[in-house]
């Protein structure tokens, strides 16, 4: 995607959006955004972080809303996301607050001008993991946003969240089942995720059911210089192996906090 397209991105609009949501994700969700102190205060970064909530995910509002109220919107958003968000009547709206196609091309573009940009590795893989294993960091081998920000010299932040596993009960990927009926020779999807919830009750993604009112909480780790502790010529699965430890460790401490399902 061109520059012209990133910088489609629109400071009003996105600020009159999140005033609309920011409300919405306090109650609805009642979501807690931590550790904003130790980000970096000015230039690219990379967030790289686990993904929940299926077709509901709040991972990026609830960044967003936190990211925004804590520094203004001097500095933009950017999410890596897939191609189906860049097409349609919703198009625009995306573009204007931040949302770009995933590719590299598109990451660098944005870090390199001092975006912020979000990049969830584990893609559909993660958003759909079962809710049994909503405290799992699990990118699916994926190591790509390490190359990312070290092509684009920026730091990583690793963000945890947990609570969108709740928003209905994630039984399977589906994985068995999507190549049963070929639905990876078809429309190359590799997953076909089940769930239960309200007000349909069993879904293969449709029917579609409302997102439960769970608890989110969000949790920006320290940032990562990947040349500074791993060297001028680091090698990518270490890093990611690390990254995915701290995660890791992060996630498990926000479980542990964590009483009742969708209550938190």
């Amino acid at each position: 995607m061109p520059s012209s397209d990133i910088a489609k991105w629109d400071p009003g609009f996105t600020e009159r959006v999140m005033s609309v949501l920011r409300p919405l994700l306090k109650t609805y969700h009642r979501a807690e955004m931590r550790g904003l102190e130790s980000f970096p205060s000015a230039g690219g970064a990379l967030v790289v972080s686990n993904h929940s909530g299926g077709l509901f995910a709040m991972d990026v509002p609830v960044f967003a809303a936190g990211f925004y109220e804590e520094f203004g919107y001097d500095r933009p958003v950017f999410t890596l996301s897939h191609d189906l968000l860049m097409t349609g009547p919703t198009a625009e709206f995306f573009t204007k607050t931040g949302f770009i196609r995933a590719n590299h091309e598109n990451a660098d573009e944005a870090l390199r001008a001092g975006g912020v940009v979000i990049v969830f590795p584990g893609g559909d893989y993660d958003v759909y993991r079962p809710t049994l294993a909503e405290s799992k960091i699990d990118f699916g081998g994926r190591t790509g946003y390490v190359r990312a920000a070290l092509n684009a010299g920026v730091p990583l932040v690793p963000t945890v969240s947990i609570g969108g596993q709740e928003s209905q009960f994630y039984l399977t990927r589906g994985e068995w089942l999507a190549k049963t009926i070929r639905l990876d020779k078809l429309l190359r999807a590799k997953i076909l995720p089940i769930s239960f919830g309200f007000p349909f009750g069993l879904s293969a993604v449709l029917p579609v059911n409302l997102p439960l009112p769970t608890k989110i909480v969000t949790r920006v780790l320290p940032p990562i210089d990947i040349v500074a502790e791993f060297g001028e010529d680091p090698d990518v699965d270490e890093v990611d192996a690390h990254v995915r430890h701290v995660m890791q460790r992060a996630l498990d401490e926000l479980a542990a906090e964590r009483r009742f399902p969708v209550l938190g």
